[in-house]
């Protein structure tokens, strides 16, 4: 009869719903580690701007150290969503620490690479482009400057 193709659409729709928030679910609660230090080196999970480092929010956004941030690695300001790098030396960029995959938060920097633990998406520390998905977008960029020994992003 024409009622059970609606049923039955209706029912594999719902199915696939609920298999749809329980993966967002879990994606959702990954939790970032972190070391609670200052970066040094290449490698940083560092959670610097939520206060453990001596950084925080300025009156106009975000702000970093600059010696907390590594030469060809960054930093990541979970307490304001935010990646900062510096490619090279002295060059400073940022990026929102939010994974264009799902939405989860980066939550290391790498070899080069801000990295998704939740689906292993790798970026750039230069562009925030992705170097490996399944993320297929790159980090959106945010606004960096220096203000004497610290960097403020908005």
């Amino acid at each position: 009869m024409s009622l059970d193709v609606p049923r039955r659409s209706l029912f594999a729709a719902g199915m696939g719903l609920t298999l749809a928030g329980l993966g967002l679910a879990a994606c959702g609660s990954q939790t970032p580690t972190t070391s609670g230090g200052t970066a040094t080196g290449n490698t940083s999970t560092s959670s610097a701007g939520d206060g453990s480092t001596g950084s925080g929010r300025g009156a106009s956004g975000a702000t970093v150290k600059v010696t907390e941030v590594p030469v060809g690695g960054g930093v990541i300001m979970q307490s304001a969503s935010f990646v900062v790098t510096q490619p090279t030396a002295g060059t400073f960029k940022a990026f929102s620490s939010v994974c264009t995959h799902e939405g989860c938060p980066v939550t290391q920097i790498s070899n080069g690479a801000i990295i998704c633990t939740c689906h292993n998406s790798h970026f750039s520390v230069a562009d925030g482009s992705v170097i490996s998905g399944p993320a297929r977008r790159a980090l959106a960029a945010a606004k960096v400057t220096r203000s004497g020994d610290s960097l403020v992003v908005s």
